[in-house]
């Protein structure tokens, strides 16, 4: 993690225990990592190996850090979110478009008071501006440039930002139509690897509707994106595996016209998972 660029050397041991403290209570250091090496850290800030001895000497007398030895260092800051309200958790809301995932995603997010990030409301407007850059429609979400060029950078975004949440002991709801990831076992024990190191726990949702409902929310909606899928029904839903479950513990929500109403679903979600919905 590079030191300010307008530091210049001779930066005092007061300075840069200030600076560590404040990426330590933001979440860049977790609690129990260990800190880079004394020589690490005066190669960054362009100082003294006595200099960074002096500031984690006050870190230490704050209780920040713990030295084990000269060269091994561990933050000592437990989250106070972790112990008040448990370990963050991410619900990954999944779902065929016009499923309903979204409106799932906001109703457990009115719940419970955790960040909702959905895919098209955080990256759409770069999603299309990147297309139209490389001579693609805006609205395209089938194509090969969509599918390997801006669609992978369109995800990393979204998991970045779950991630940023997550450092700062927030729960996160994050919607996307998680088709691919989702039914991949490889990509699921990476994110629940991932978040286990940071101490959150990820549960997966799958939002399942029958085709005439599926076709009736997506004629509501009426979206740009949509009107290719609309124009080719009969072989857009040829490709969809109804029967869809992903590939790690995960709750299936019926969000058809004849379902129970979504909110009864997401408060019997957040029984199962032990989350205490908001009054």
């Amino acid at each position: 993690m590079a030191a300010p660029e307008t530091l210049q050397r001779g930066t005092s041991a007061t300075v840069i225990a200030r600076h560590l403290r404040s990426e330590i209570e933001a979440g860049r250091y977790r609690h129990e990592e260990q800190l880079p090496s004394t020589r690490a850290l005066a190669e960054e800030w362009n100082t003294s190996v006595a200099t960074i001895a002096r500031a984690m000497q006050q870190l230490g007398e704050q209780g920040l850090v713990v030295t084990r030895d000269r060269s091994s260092r561990l933050v000592n800051y437990p989250d106070q979110h972790r112990r008040d309200h448990g370990a963050p958790t991410v619900l990954v809301v999944g779902g065929y478009a016009g499923s309903g995932k979204t409106e799932f995603g906001r109703i457990l997010a009115r719940a419970t008071g955790w960040p909702m990030l959905d895919k098209d409301s955080t990256t759409r407007p770069v999603v299309e501006a990147a297309l139209a850059k490389l001579g693609e429609s805006p609205n395209d979400r089938e194509g090969e440039v969509y599918l390997n060029v801006v669609r992978p950078a369109e995800y990393e975004a979204l998991r970045e930002t779950m991630i940023e949440n997550v450092q700062c002991g927030n729960s996160v709801i994050m919607t996307a139509p998680f088709i691919r990831e989702l039914g991949d076992a490889a990509w699921c024990q990476r994110l629940t690897a991932e978040l286990d190191a940071l101490g959150a726990v990820a549960h997966a949702v799958w939002v399942r509707c029958d085709i005439e409902s599926m076709r009736t929310y997506l004629t509501r909606r009426g979206a740009a994106r949509d009107a290719s899928k609309l124009a080719n029904w009969a072989d857009y839903v040829s490709k969809l595996e109804l029967g869809y479950k992903p590939e790690m513990p995960h709750t299936i929500v019926q969000n058809s016209l004849s379902s129970a109403p979504l909110t009864a679903q997401a408060q019997q979600l957040l029984g199962s998972l032990g989350v205490e919905a908001r009054r």
